[in-house]
């Protein structure tokens, strides 16, 4: 099933794929079935970029939102996933810091189990993944410093950031493996240490989530750093940690925390400045992913008509933009954005983006 240049095809961010998951979801079988066609014609990769959001975990998720999970794709999933948890525990031994495709939501072990728990059936590849991400709640030290186990030296788009750094975002960052820890604590998945390093993960999101990542310099400061201006999106903004903390609270019974999630979000949704930084209709870091994730938070909201005024205006935003953008995928394109707009998810398309 691997090719040794994949195409572009089998990508669930940008590809066909993605656009098929919007056909699946509006009942379109011809136009899925074409566009399914088209996204494996060449092959469908099971190598080391293989992840949610490419090659085979992308086509078993977007086969699963049709209920069509061929045991072949399924089985070879279940290779990448073991041969990926395998890199990483010799990584581990090793001493090294991980890089941010090994554990993240895009590329890593956190979408390939955001995958597993979104399958019919529990698998058991689900807790080791969960116990591998349990782990990164354990510090590391590093040259006689002690740093967070999800601490990365590189970007990422690869670059080498100098004393490393500490992501925090829902794509990229530790906000991602928070946020499925809670899912699967929800649908009552555990393994020992979840609840402790759910706690772990959101303490470091409370003090540390003023940006996109945290530097060296930001840790061995005496205080964390002040909020900066920064874009309110699904990806890195406060609105995907918002969202995080609130599965957070609900997967360990804490009100509070959930309370302070929904007032975080209604606070940023409500306030000029922060929504003039939204700049495109896109799931990733646009005006879709906004109304998807506040839809989510309503739905677990003991109060969610406060959400009502916030969705319609948010969907009238996206209604006004939603063509304009210039990709046809799924994070960055018009498929993604529509699926947002149609407010439903027969299929559970969100499970991509961690928000249920």
């Amino acid at each position: 099933m691997t090719t040794t240049a994949p195409p572009r095809s089998q990508q669930l961010s940008e590809g066909e794929l993605g656009t098929v998951l919007l056909h699946i979801e509006r009942g379109d079988t011809d136009a899925a079935h074409t566009g399914l066609a088209r996204a494996v014609a060449g092959g469908v990769s099971t190598g080391a970029n293989a992840s949610l959001f490419h090659g085979t975990p992308a086509l078993e998720f977007v086969l699963g939102r049709a209920g069509h999970t061929r045991p072949d794709v399924r089985e070879a999933v279940d290779r990448v996933v073991t041969a990926r948890l395998a890199t990483a525990h010799r990584r581990r031994a090793d001493g090294v810091l991980p890089y941010l495709a090994e554990f993240d939501l895009i590329g890593g072990l956190t979408g390939l189990g955001a995958l597993l728990l979104a399958r019919d059936e529990t698998s058991p590849l689900l807790k080791e993944v969960l116990a591998y991400l349990v782990s990164l709640a354990q510090p590391v030290r590093v040259n006689g410093r002690e740093l967070p186990g999800w601490w990365s030296a590189l970007s990422p788009h690869g670059e080498q950031k100098g004393g490393g750094h500490g992501n925090n975002g829902v794509a990229h960052g530790i906000a991602g493996p928070l946020a499925l820890l809670s899912l699967a604590t929800r649908h009552g998945v555990r393994v020992p240490g979840q609840d402790e390093a759910i706690g772990v993960f959101a303490c470091w999101l409370d003090s540390h989530a003023c940006g996109y990542w945290t530097t060296r310099d930001q840790l061995d400061a005496p205080q964390p750093p002040a909020p900066a201006p920064a874009r309110p999106s699904w990806c890195y903004g406060r609105p995907g940690i918002a969202r995080a903390h609130h599965l957070a609270g609900l997967a360990l019974g804490d009100r509070a925390r959930s309370l302070e999630a929904e007032d975080t979000l209604v606070r940023t949704l409500t306030d000029p400045t922060d929504l003039g930084r939204i700049t495109d209709a896109s799931l990733c870091h646009g005006w879709a992913g906004l109304v998807a994730l506040t839809r989510a938070v309503a739905a677990d909201s003991p109060t969610p008509q406060r959400f009502t005024p916030l969705i319609d205006d948010l969907t009238a935003r996206l209604a006004a933009t939603v063509d304009h953008l210039p990709k046809p995928g799924f994070m960055e394109g018009r498929a993604g954005a529509h699926l947002a707009l149609a407010g439903t998810d027969a299929t559970g398309w969100t499970r991509a983006l961690l928000i249920t």
